[in-house]
C-alpha cells in the first residue's frame, strides 16, 4: 500500500470532481490517499511547515491544474523529495503529463509501477540587501526581477562568477532553468531549452537596446544583479519573483545572488516522448 498526496488547484477542479474520482479509484486499489487543495488566489501561503505532518509518508503527489499550480505544488513540499504527476486542467501544461481522458490509464500504470522519472534543475536565489541581512528562496522555472511602481526603466549591474558581464537598461531580468525556458522567458524573446539540459538561461526583459539579448550560461555559473542608483542619484525599486509567486522587494544597493539549487523536483513520466513532439503538440494547440 502506498500513501499518495493529491494537491489540487480548485479554480481549475470546482467541486473537487477530478480530485474525487482519482481518490475513488486509488482507495478502491487499496491505497491511502491525502488531499491539499488550493482555496484561492492566496495559493502559495501553503508553506512545508503547515503540511510537512501530510507529506512526511507520501510516495507520489498528483497535481491537478495547470504549470503554475505545479510549480507551486512543487515549491510547497519541495524539502520533502517527493517525485510529481500533473495532470493538466489548464491550457498549455508543459509540465503536466495526463491529460484528464488518460486519468485512469495513468493511475494504474502508477499502481504498477510502470513509470520512469526524470529530475529537473532548480535555481537557488539570494537577496543581498545593503544592511548586511538576507534571505533566501529558490525557483523551479525562473528568478525575475522587474522594475515595481512607476513605468521606469532600470539599470541593472550583471556579474558573472564576480566579474562585471555587462550593465542593462530595461524593464527587468529573467534568469530561467531549461524547465523554465517555455514561460516567461519564452515571452521575452528567450530561447527554448530541453528541460533536461544542465544550464542556466539569463533573457532581459524589453531592454533598450538592439544588441542585448538572451546568454547561456553553465549551470556552474553564479549570476549576481546588482541595482544601482539610478540618474541623478535617485533611488531604483524592484521586485524579486520566484516561480510567480514569492516576490521580494530590492532598492539601490542591494543584490541577489543565483545559482544552481542543491534541491531538485523528479517529475514522474509516463511516455517516453521527447521535448520536440511535445513542443510540437503545444505549439499547435
Amino acid at each position: 500500500m502506498k500513501h499518495y498526496l493529491i494537491y489540487t488547484n480548485k479554480r481549475k477542479d470546482k467541486n473537487l470532481e477530478t480530485t474525487n474520482r482519482i481518490k475513488a479509484y486509488l482507495e478502491k486499489n487499496g491505497q491511502t490517499v491525502s488531499i491539499i487543495a488550493e482555496q484561492d488566489a492566496e495559493l502559495d501561503k501553503l508553506a512545508f511547515d503547515k503540511v510537512k505532518d501530510t507529506v512526511c509518508d507520501v510516495q507520489c503527489m498528483l497535481v491537478l491544474g495547470g504549470d503554475g499550480t505545479v510549480l507551486r505544488a512543487a515549491r510547497t513540499v519541495a524539502q520533502a523529495d517527493i517525485p510529481i504527476l500533473g495532470i493538466n486542467l489548464g491550457t498549455l501544461g508543459y509540465l503536466t503529463e495526463v491529460e484528464p481522458a488518460g486519468i485512469e490509464d495513468a493511475l494504474q500504470r502508477l499502481l504498477t509501477e510502470a513509470y520512469f522519472t526524470e529530475k529537473r534543475l532548480m535555481l537557488e536565489g539570494c537577496v543581498e540587501y545593503a544592511d548586511g541581512t538576507r534571505e533566501e528562496e529558490w525557483a523551479l522555472n525562473d528568478v525575475v526581477v522587474s522594475r515595481s511602481g512607476s513605468l521606469q526603466i532600470i539599470r541593472y549591474n550583471i556579474y558573472v562568477n564576480g566579474q562585471l558581464l555587462n550593465s542593462y537598461n530595461a524593464d527587468g531580468m529573467i534568469v530561467t532553468t531549461p524547465t523554465g525556458s517555455t514561460g516567461y522567458n519564452l515571452s521575452a524573446g528567450g530561447p527554448l531549452v530541453d528541460p533536461g539540459a544542465d544550464l542556466i538561461l539569463m533573457t532581459p526583459i524589453c531592454p533598450h537596446s538592439l544588441n542585448q539579448r538572451s546568454i547561456v550560461l553553465s549551470s556552474k555559473d553564479v549570476i549576481e544583479i546588482e541595482i544601482p542608483q539610478g540618474k541623478d542619484g535617485e533611488n531604483q525599486t524592484v521586485e524579486v519573483n520566484f516561480d510567480g509567486s514569492k516576490v521580494v522587494k530590492m532598492e539601490a544597493g542591494d543584490r541577489i545572488r543565483v545559482c544552481k539549487s542543491t534541491k531538485t523536483i523528479e517529475f514522474i513520466r509516463l511516455n517516453k516522448v521527447s521535448f520536440l513532439e511535445v513542443l510540437h503538440k503545444k505549439m499547435g494547440e
